[in-house]
């Protein structure tokens, strides 16, 4: 009889223990999926690039063509198009903390913005072939130079000078309605186009003709 209840007591026992034992390991796999779950989660999280806060964009004249191409709306080459990326103020204060005066500036971020035009136009009398350029710019307090330049596909404000084709020099407005972006945009004109360069609270318009 007293076999019997030590055999009934250790099997109790080790019931407990491996109840305890499954216990854990079921509360481990819930931490290692909740774990797991959290990864993709993460802000900006991408394994095949690095997420760039400057992102790419590209404008076209007539606005917004690959729309209307897509409409049959138009059945021509555009005029004109432009590849550029957007940095942003980030509390930053231009010309102050960001961009100094008198020096050269890529007219965005990362790659040299980009300029092509599907045919001949001319910029303040000047005939520009068709062709890409770069365009970068020169700023100053009431004017900015904007320079057309032949180094296409490179990068940054490594500019090789002794390949400028143009300069042209425009007036900057600094009464208008702030924007955290760097913008560059075409706006129908009589004779042509203007492109808008839009920061903070500054304006510049170079009108091209064609």
């Amino acid at each position: 009889m007293i076999r019997v209840e030590r055999y009934i007591l250790i099997s109790a026992i080790l019931t407990i223990l491996c109840s305890c034992n499954n216990n854990n390991n079921s509360v481990s796999q819930k931490d290692s999926v909740a774990n797991n779950r959290k990864l993709p989660q993460e802000p900006l999280y991408n394994r095949y690039a690095t997420v760039d806060i400057s992102p790419m964009d590209m404008s076209y004249f007539p606005v917004n063509y690959p729309q209307l191409k897509m409409l049959d709306s138009v059945n021509t080459p555009p005029v004109i198009r432009l590849i550029y990326s957007r940095p942003h103020l980030q509390g930053r204060i231009l010309f102050h903390n960001l961009l100094k005066y008198g020096e050269p500036w890529r007219l965005g971020a990362n790659e040299a913005t980009e300029i092509q035009f599907f045919r001949d136009v001319k910029i303040q009398n000047k005939k520009i072939p068709t062709g890409r350029y770069i365009l970068y710019c020169i700023p100053e307090e009431k004017t900015w130079t904007i320079v057309l330049n032949s180094s296409v596909d490179t990068w940054g404000l490594k500019i090789d000078s002794s390949k400028d084709i143009a300069k042209f020099i425009v007036p900057v407005t600094d009464k208008n309605i702030p924007v955290e972006y760097f913008t560059m945009v075409f706006e129908k004109t009589a004779s042509g186009a203007n492109l808008l360069m839009a920061w903070a609270n500054l304006v510049a318009k170079l009108s091209i003709n064609f």
